[in-house]
This record gives C-alpha cells, structure tokens and sequence, in this order.
C-alpha cells in the first residue's frame, strides 16, 4: 500500500493527534458542532467525549469557540488546568465567513497568552478550523 492511500484512510480525528484509550473532554458543545468530526473522535478514542462537568483530568480538550463566546485566552486558559501535563486542545472555530469567525492572529495571540503552542490548523469539517494546541510540557517532547 502506498503512503498516499494510508494517509487517505487515516480519520481526521487521527490526523488531529487523538489516540485509543484517552479522555477527551468537550467543552461548548451547541446545536452548530460538526457531528462528523465528533464521531470520528469518539470512533478513534473508543469511548463517547466527556463534558464540561468531567471532573478529572483529561488527555485532550476539544474546545467549540466561536467570536461572540467570551474570552479565547480565558477559555483556553480554563481548558489548560483541565488537562494532563502533556495533553492538547483542539480549539475549533467557525471557518472564514461563518457567524462567530475568529481571525487567525486573535487565536495566535491567545494561545500565546495562555502558554500553549500552535502546532497546526487543519479544515476539520464543512464549517469549522480545527487548531491544535500543545500545552508547555507537550511542546517540549
């Protein structure tokens, strides 16, 4: 098989660093999610995302935002001290021309006021980007 043709088969909740077995906690889930991509997490994960009352750590945080939530650095920062020390976000925002886009510095400027690292931003579904950010000790490995 070739690499074009593995890479093809692989979710895009793989491509997006999701593995078997973690506790993936959701946070501003609303009726506008991508249920695809959702799904795809869970799939990969083998259990359902946990919600916004999780009351342990988890492996990774898949954080809907949009514009008109609040503070992006305050959110990321509350999804940061939800974490395992090595874990990452998956922040998701509306696509450009969507209600609640966020442009692209304002969620550079964020994560770095939170301390995370932006390590890529993929389109994660017909109506949102996926950023994935590292928390300070992940970036580090």
């Amino acid at each position: 098989m070739s690499a074009t043709a593995d890479h093809a088969e692989t979710s895009l909740a793989v491509r997006l660093g999701f593995q078997p077995a973690q506790v993936v906690q959701e946070i501003g889930y609303d009726e506008d999610v991508d249920q695809d991509l959702r799904e795809s997490i869970e799939e990969t994960v083998g259990s359902e995302l946990v919600d916004e009352d999780y009351d342990d750590v988890a492996d990774a945080v898949v954080l809907w935002f949009r514009d008109d939530d609040g503070d992006l650095t305050d959110a990321l920062v509350d999804a940061l001290g939800l974490l395992e020390e090595d874990g990452s976000i998956l922040l998701l925002t509306p696509k450009t021309g969507r209600d609640g886009y966020i442009e692209p510095s304002d969620i550079n400027d964020a994560a770095q006021t939170a301390g995370l690292s932006q390590t890529k931003s993929v389109s994660a579904g017909k109506d949102w980007v996926g950023t994935r950010l590292l928390s300070p000790k992940a970036a580090k490995r």
